[in-house]
C-alpha cells in the first residue's frame, strides 16, 4: 500500500514520530528521492543525538547511495554545522533532527549546495510525491553506473575556525559563561567553538541525550531557562547562553539572570555587522521583532528591511537583496558569511565579543538595543482564526492614527504601539506579539486586542 505523507511532510521540513509516522525504510527512500530530485552527484548528511538519528540518517545515506550519488557522513553535529558543511563542501545536504521535538519524534532539514533551503516549493514536494510513489514499487536503479560511495568525514574544527573567522575575538577580556545545552548538540560543539577564548564555562547538561531528562530543549519556552538563570546567579556569571536541541538558536540571559529580548540580540548584531561591513548594508528583520531593530540599523547606517516570520521567507529576501545580517523574535539569526543560514552559534560569538571588549554589565550593554516594552507571544485556541482577524480589524479600521498592514496575518500600528496577530499553520491558534514604549501602554494593547481574539 502506497503511504501518505501528507502529516510528516510540512511547509519546510520532514517531521514526525519514530517509528510510528515514519521509520529508516522510509528514510531510505526519502533519500533515494532527494538524490533524484536535487540531481546532485554528491550529497552531505548530518545527525543529532536522538536515539533513532544514526539509524534514520544511515538508511537516508544508503537510498541516495543506491542512486548513484557519494555521500559524505559528518556525524553528530548541530543543524548549522551542517549548514557549513553544506556551504564549504557546496553539496545539498540532509541534516538528521527534530529541534526541540519530544524524544520520540525525529526530522530532516534539506537544503541545496550552499545552504540553499528546500521546501514546498523548492523540491519537497516533489521529494514527497516520489516517496509515496516508491513505497508501493521500490525507487528505481539509476539509469547509468553503479551505487555510490558513503565516507565518513569530521567537519568540526573547521566549523569551528570558519565561525571565529568571522567575528574579532582578539580584544574579549575573560568572562565567566554558563552553558546550557539542555543535553543537545551544543554539548558537541560548544567545547570546540570557544576553545581558546579567554572563558570560563559553565556546562549544564552537556550530555548528549535525545531523551531530554533535564527539560525540553526549548529554551523559547521561559520554564526551561529557569536552571540556567539561577545558575548564571549562583556563579556570579556575567552571562548564560542557553541552546535547542539541534543548536541552531541561542537565547542570552544576562548577569542578573535575566533573559535578553531577541530582538536587542539582533539589533546589537546588525550594529556588529555593519560596522564590519563599512556601515553599509541591508538587515533583514521579521515583523515581529521590536521597533528597536529598525532605529538602530538605521541609526549605524544601514537599510532595514521587513518580512514574513519564517527562515524561509528571510533566507529568500537574504538572496534576493544581498544583505548581511537578519534576525527573528525567535531568536534565529542569519548571516551573508555563513551562507545565509542561521547559526545561533555566530551570534553567540557576537555577543561574547561585544560584552568582551568593553567593561560594563550585558545589561547595561543591550539597554541601549532594548528600547521598548513587548508582550512576548500569547498563543489563544480560537474556533475560527479567519473570522477573529476580520473582527480585529473591524475594531481598528478608520480609527484615527491606526494603519492596518497585512503582510503576515493583521498588524495594528499607531505612534506608540503596534500589535500583530498571525495564525498558526498547523493548530487552531491565533498568535499576539505586541508592543509600547512604556509598560502600561503594552498593557492596555495587549488587554484590548487578547478580548477580541477570544471574544465568543
Amino acid at each position: 500500500m502506497a503511504v501518505d505523507l501528507s502529516q510528516i511532510v510540512k511547509a519546510y521540513d520532514v517531521r514526525g514520530v519514530v517509528p510510528d509516522q515514519w521509520d529508516e525504510t522510509l528514510a531510505e527512500l526519502l533519500g533515494a528521492a532527494f538524490a533524484r530530485v536535487t540531481g546532485a552527484t554528491a550529497i552531505v548528511t548530518g545527525h543529532d543525538m536522538r536515539p533513532s538519528s544514526p539509524g534514520l540518517s544511515g538508511a537516508f545515506a544508503r537510498g541516495a547511495a543506491a542512486q548513484g550519488v557519494d555521500v559524505t557522513e559528518i556525524g553528530l553535529c548541530s543543524t548549522d554545522q551542517l549548514y557549513y558543511a553544506s556551504g564549504a563542501l557546496d553539496l545539498p545536504g540532509a541534516m538528521f533532527t527534530a529541534s526541540h521535538n519530544p524524544a520520540r519524534y525525529n526530522g530532516i532539514k534539506l537544503c541545496r549546495a550552499g545552504a540553499a533551503p528546500v521546501g514546498q516549493d523548492t523540491g519537497l514536494t516533489e521529494i514527497r510525491e516520489l516517496v509515496e510513489r516508491w513505497s508501493e514499487s521500490g525507487a528505481p536503479e539509476p539509469a547509468a553506473g553503479g551505487p555510490g560511495t558513503i565516507t565518513r568525514r569530521d567537519t568540526l574544527d573547521d566549523y569551528a575556525t570558519h565561525l571565529r573567522s568571522l567575528v574579532d575575538l582578539t580584544s574579549v577580556r575573560p568572562l565567566k559563561v554558563v552553558v546550557d545545552a539542555g543535553n543537545g548538540m551544543g554539548g558537541h560543539t560548544v567545547p570546540t567553538v570557544f576553545a581558546g577564548l579567554p572563558l570560563t564555562l559553565v556546562p549544564m547538561y552537556f550530555e548528549l541525550d535525545g531523551t531530554f531528562p533535564n527539560h525540553e530543549a526549548n529554551p523559547l519556552d521561559p520554564a526551561n531557562l529557569v536552571d540556567l538563570r539561577k545558575r548564571v546567579r549562583e556563579e556570579g556569571a556575567d552571562l548564560g547562553l542557553a541552546f535547542d536541541g539541534d543548536a541552531d538558536r541561542c537565547f542570552v540571559v544576562d548577569e542578573r539572570g535575566e533573559p535578553v529580548s531577541p530582538s536587542a540580540i539582533t539589533a546589537l548584531v546588525a550594529s556588529r555587522e555593519l560596522a564590519r561591513n563599512g556601515g553599509k548594508g541591508t538587515i533583514i528583520h521579521n515583523l515581529i521583532t521590536s521597533w528597536s531593530v529598525p532605529e538602530v540599523v538605521r541609526e549605524n547606517g544601514g537599510t532595514p528591511a521587513r518580512t514574513r516570520v519564517g527562515h524561509s521567507f528571510i533566507k529568500a529576501e537574504m538572496a534576493r537583496s544581498g544583505a548581511i545580517f537578519g534576525g527573528e523574535h525567535s531568536a534565529h539569526y542569519y548571516f551573508r558569511d555563513f551562507w545565509n543560514a542561521d547559526t545561533g552559534m555566530l551570534a553567540a560569538l557576537h555577543v561574547l565579543a561585544a560584552l568582551g571588549g568593553q567593561q560594563g554589565t550585558l545589561s547595561a550593554l543591550v539597554a541601549q538595543y532594548d528600547r521598548y516594552t513587548g508582550s512576548g507571544e500569547i498563543n489563544s485556541t480560537v474556533d475560527d482564526q479567519a473570522a477573529r482577524l476580520v473582527a480585529i480589524r473591524a475594531a481598528y479600521e478608520g480609527r484615527e492614527g491606526i494603519t492596518l498592514d497585512e503582510l503576515d496575518g493583521l498588524t495594528v500600528i499607531s505612534t506608540d504601539w503596534w500589535f500583530n496577530v498571525r495564525p498558526s499553520n498547523t493548530e487552531p491558534l491565533l498568535r499576539l506579539n505586541a508592543e509600547a514604549r512604556d509598560e502600561a501602554t503594552m498593557t492596555k494593547i495587549r488587554d484590548e486586542a487578547l478580548a477580541l481574539i477570544r471574544s465568543s
